[in-house]
């Protein structure tokens, strides 16, 4: 990206209310034109998206998805602006996908990387800093790469960081804007569950041959 400077992604960010990451990517793919960057937001619905960001959505829908095998299940709220929205078709749409998402991304335990407790990132941090690699490294250094390791960390446990499986291009958090654009109302993926068969199950080791042989004694 070079050539696209802070004052240009700001200026982009002004005018369109959309977010910096989202500006830094319509940049690039524009070579810096703003005014084709402005377009490309609007095509995305994210400019518009971003705008309706601040308003309150209570309602919405929950959808569940079982993966072929009927081995992995998944339930998830997501939420819009009005019910009549959550019965659409685009709406329902968003919402298999995201169900679907969830069952790709077993690693994946929280909505957004704000969702995750602290104690969690404390713990991250405490591995982080304990790796043999960084030995001997300078304190500063040492603060760097171990922030850098936690960020992406971070990222990797949370769904909306997540590239989307049906378009590695864009973020499921891309997905989410582009059909917020175009529905014209606030979504927001609120919480979800995800059901392995056998989770959580102790099955103890047993010796068949054993059995069968005191069962015939």
């Amino acid at each position: 990206m070079s050539g696209i400077t802070a004052k240009l992604v700001k200026d982009l960010r002004d005018k369109t209310g959309a977010g910096m990451m989202d500006c830094k990517k319509a940049l690039s793919d524009t070579d810096g034109d703003i005014s084709k960057a402005i377009e490309w937001l609007r095509q995305k619905g994210i400019a518009s998206a971003e705008k309706k960001s601040g308003r309150v959505a209570a309602e919405g829908s929950i959808g569940s998805y079982i993966h072929t095998g009927a081995r992995v299940g998944v339930l998830v709220e997501v939420n819009c602006e009005t019910d009549f929205v959550a019965r659409g078709d685009i709406f329902q749409g968003l919402l298999r996908d995201i169900a679907m998402q969830i069952a790709a991304c077993p690693n994946v335990e929280y909505v957004t990387v704000e969702d995750i407790p602290q104690d969690i990132v404390e713990n991250e941090k405490s591995i982080e800093m304990g790796r043999d690699d960084l030995a001997g490294k300078p304190d500063q250094i040492k603060s760097k790469i171990v922030e850098g390791r936690i960020s992406k960390r971070l990222k990797e446990l949370a769904l909306v960081e997540q590239p989307f499986i049906k378009d590695s291009s864009i973020s499921v958090q891309e997905l989410v804007k582009q059909v917020a654009g175009q529905i014209g109302e606030n979504l927001k993926v609120r919480r979800f569950t995800r059901y392995t068969l056998g989770e959580g199950i102790d099955v103890g080791e047993s010796d068949f041959a054993a059995e069968v042989a005191s069962m015939s004694s």
